[in-house]
């Protein structure tokens, strides 16, 4: 995914660093300054040279007393990159990201994220925090994603996320067989010793997932799930926890599940699909300026497709191989009655 050009949006912020900031490291008593920003990103432009201290320049560890001048000039990389937009207004975007684009930039991703092409789509969002992005996603989910495209509008959506009155919806192709659905409701923490995974901890933080049953094979089973909390890594870490992981998930998935019988195609497309299985399918919202209710919708992708379409012919050649035999199994069936624990 080349950019086809990239510019350099740049905003400066001049501050005075408050009383109680007196004790802190300058990328603490900035980042509680300029909450808009992460710590990361901070620290990135502190080391960059891009922060004055008192008119000189400064380190992320260095002290501060409170009552010094802090001149921070933000700098924000635009890439032109396609963008799915299934909705486009003055207060908000609702993008389908695709698998593979990482939502914001980090440590080995400076570029090519889907925050550089949003910068590039609109400059404005520089003065948005977080470029607008109301959530995300991990890089290997597709699915839609909200921005707000003013302040105003990104306090009042991250309002309705906290207050859970923005709804989530999953499909999920998990390798299980639950016999029901069910709510997850375990708190989610980092990884103790794997730091770049999360993990169920009775230390971590409140969790809550929800899902039913939208179709059965013989070996794996589509879900639909719906979002209470947003935790990083949320569905994949409490699937994982209840028995069922992810299909081609590196991190949760745990060991390749082959399906039995005549199905050598199947199995290569199972070993072939190399990311998570998971897709944000829905999304409903009210505007944040005129309170109407919005709905949208993303098809699944077509490697997501593809992969369906090869399990419903596997399921369908056993129910025709049982019936021959006299019996009928119920693998294949959809929609499972769901069950909430």
């Amino acid at each position: 995914m080349a950019p086809e050009f990239q510019t350099d949006t740049s905003q400066t912020h001049v501050l005075l660093l408050p009383p109680s900031a007196a004790g802190l490291r300058l990328d603490q008593a900035l980042a509680a300054a300029l909450p808009q920003y992460s710590r990361a990103r901070l620290q990135r432009w502190i080391r960059d040279g891009a922060v004055r201290l008192a008119g000189n320049a400064a380190r992320s560890r260095d002290r501060v007393s409170g009552g010094e001048q802090v001149v921070v000039q933000a700098h924000f990389g635009a890439e032109s990159l396609p963008l799915e937009i299934v909705h486009q207004d003055g207060e908000l975007l609702v993008l389908n990201k695709p698998a593979g684009l990482v939502v914001h930039p980090g440590a080995g991703n400076r570029s090519h994220t889907l925050q550089n092409a949003l910068l590039a789509h609109d400059a404005g969002l520089a003065r948005v925090p977080r470029a607008g992005l109301v959530h995300r996603l991990d890089k290997e989910t597709s699915g839609l994603l909200i921005v707000a495209r003013t302040p105003q509008a990104h306090t009042r959506l991250v309002a309705q996320l906290a207050a859970r009155e923005i709804g989530r919806e999953y499909l999920a192709l998990v390798v299980g067989q639950p016999t029901a659905g069910a709510r997850i409701d375990e708190p989610i923490g980092r990884h103790r010793t794997l730091r770049t995974r999360m993990a169920v901890r009775a230390d971590g933080r409140p969790a809550t997932t929800n899902f039913r049953i939208e179709e059965r094979f013989r070996v794996h089973t589509l879900l639909r799930v719906q979002l209470e909390t947003g935790r990083t890594h949320q569905i994949r870490v409490h699937l994982a926890h209840a028995g069922l992981p992810l299909v081609g998930d590196p991190a949760y998935g745990g060991r390749r599940r082959q399906v039995a019988g005549e199905a050598a195609q199947l199995n290569a497309l199972l070993h072939a699909f190399a990311r998570q299985a998971l897709h944000a399918q829905r999304l409903t919202l009210t505007h944040p300026a005129t309170g109407r209710p919005l709905r949208f919708e993303a098809p699944l992708p077509a490697d997501f497709q593809v992969l369906l379409a090869a399990l419903r012919e596997d399921a369908g050649a056993a129910r025709g191989a049982a019936a021959a035999r006299g019996g009928a199994p119920l693998h294949g069936r959809r929609r499972g009655k769901a069950r909430r624990a």
